[in-house]
């Protein structure tokens, strides 16, 4: 490896939970050594090499999740990373299933254009109604990360399924020791009117939805391209939620908001929960407690 210089970062990948950073740390192709930062830059950062890629990886301050938060890492990325031309904001987030998108945990979901909306909305709890939802805003854009997409799902198409798997394999020792995946057992979806009672340790199996297993469910997730809502606040009704399935929303994430005006980013989401009342981070993985060094969590990517 010859001696790199920031200039030759064109590509920043923000997470942010640490177990998002431990992820995408793990599928990097190559570790690169730290750089010195601009003197204004707060930021710590992993640096590697994805492919042909240089990549920067930068996360959230510990503790400090929304919309802000997000948008300040990547301003501060642009000090030090000047030649920095894609962003992407890759984590987990709230799945939207329906009729039409039988999204299951641990898929993923692509940002896209689809009819009036630009691949990322932001929705508000304070201006919903029963008859409509009111959109407070919509994200620019990047025409080259579109374009990239586009020829992204035409080799889907062509291959007849993704190659996450493929992706995964030669990370497969640092993968096993580190992440796992939950039984497909545990991925259950409940009837929206079906609200978790409060401290109840489980969930009425009577109402559970019963869904058959998908053919490729046992190769990997699968990928969606949509529209993703963002906002301050974790969606964890499902009564609202399915309102905002009938707008063809396919995932609730809470980092976006101001973050793709400025900076052109596709945003990412590993599918760990339903976006409902019964969320827990059985799919989205839980740290072990202090002193143990080894997580065990699933991170759909």
């Amino acid at each position: 490896m010859t001696n790199l210089t920031p200039q030759d970062y064109k590509i920043a990948w923000i997470s942010a939970l640490p177990l998002e950073l431990a992820a995408a740390t793990t599928m990097l192709d190559e570790r690169h050594p730290s750089l010195r930062k601009h003197p204004l830059d707060d930021n710590t950062y992993v640096l590697g090499r994805i492919g042909q890629h240089n990549i920067v990886i930068a996360c959230l301050p510990d503790g400090e999740i929304g919309t802000n938060s997000a948008a300040h890492v990547a301003s501060q990325t642009r000090l030090t990373f000047r030649s920095i031309k894609y962003g992407l904001m890759v984590g987990v987030g709230g799945g939207v299933p329906s009729d039409k998108h039988d999204i299951r945990l641990g898929d993923v979901v692509v940002s896209g254009p689809v009819g009036q909306h630009r691949g990322v909305v932001q929705y508000d709890f304070c201006r919903m109604t029963p008859s409509r939802l009111h959109r407070k805003g919509s994200l620019n854009r990047p025409p080259a990360l579109r374009t990239a997409i586009t020829t992204l799902r035409s080799d889907h198409l062509l291959d007849e399924g993704n190659k996450i798997s493929t992706y995964l394999l030669p990370h497969n020792s640092k993968l096993s020791s580190n992440f796992s995946r939950p039984s497909l057992d545990d991925d259950k979806l409940f009837n929206s009117a079906y609200v978790h009672v409060h401290n109840s340790p489980t969930c009425d199996p009577n109402n559970l939805i019963i869904r058959r297993a998908r053919p490729g469910d046992f190769n990997g997730p699968a990928i969606h391209y949509g529209t993703i809502a963002y906002g301050n606040e974790v969606m964890k009704d499902a009564m609202i939620r399915d309102q905002y399935s009938k707008q063809g929303v396919l995932c609730f994430e809470t980092e976006a908001a101001e973050l793709m005006n400025n900076f052109p980013c596709v945003v990412i989401r590993g599918i760990s929960d339903y976006a409902d009342s019964h969320k827990n981070k059985q799919w989205q993985g839980t740290q072990l407690p202090p002193r143990q060094h080894t997580r065990k969590n699933f991170f759909g990517l």
